[in-house]
């Protein structure tokens, strides 16, 4: 319960700061690129359930692909590309918040196609608590799609290497999350977007 109360704060504080910037970024993609401002994507959350991320969307509307975006993806858009870069495309994840599919703090939920490898002990355990808009994972794996654009097979790379570390990530957190730790894990996050903390 109070998990979700600091959940429902920090969302709607959080809309209330940022609907000013929230908008100009909405503005800028609709001049940038014909399309929608929003990108939503079927996710798993709390359970096993699925739910529909909110996003900016940041690549060319119709775009098909890989699920996974590796380097310099001809997909994505000028306006994108700075979304990507600073992070600014997750903000409307806020929304999920609020609506209670996401909490600030939690595992960063998968698509369908990649929760299906999770082994079976870590997937009931990841999917114990609601996904999140930052976690550990986030952090750490801050630059995953250059990490990605060195392999000889990024899909590869993510589902051998990429995804069993998040995995071990999300389940530490699970075991010991705490609102003290959310709280460290988000000003760790803010540090990371405001710069000052240096990608490894």
């Amino acid at each position: 319960m109070a998990k979700r109360i600091f959940d429902l704060v920090g969302a709607g504080i959080g809309l209330l700061l940022l609907s000013p910037l929230l908008l100009l970024i909405a503005l800028a993609i609709r001049l940038d690129s014909p399309g929608p401002v929003f990108f939503r994507q079927e996710r798993v959350g709390r359970g096993g359930g699925t739910f529909c991320i909110h996003k900016f969307r940041t690549m060319r509307h119709g775009a098909g692909g890989a699920l996974i975006t590796v380097g310099e993806d001809a997909r994505i858009t000028r306006v994108g590309a700075f979304l990507r870069r600073t992070k600014l495309d997750e903000l409307p994840q806020l929304i999920d918040v609020f609506q209670g599919t996401m909490s600030l703090v939690g595992p960063r939920p998968e698509v369908p196609r990649y929760v299906a490898l999770y082994p079976s002990a870590l997937r009931e355990k990841v999917l114990s608590v609601r996904p999140g808009l930052t976690d550990l994972a986030s952090i750490e794996y801050r630059d995953e799609g250059a990490l990605l654009a060195r392999a000889a097979d990024p899909e590869r790379e993510y589902v051998e290497t990429v995804l069993p570390a998040k995995l071990r990530l999300a389940a530490d957190y699970v075991d010991r999350h705490t609102l003290a730790l959310d709280l460290r894990i988000i000003l760790r996050t803010l540090r990371v977007l405001l710069r000052l903390e240096p990608a490894r």
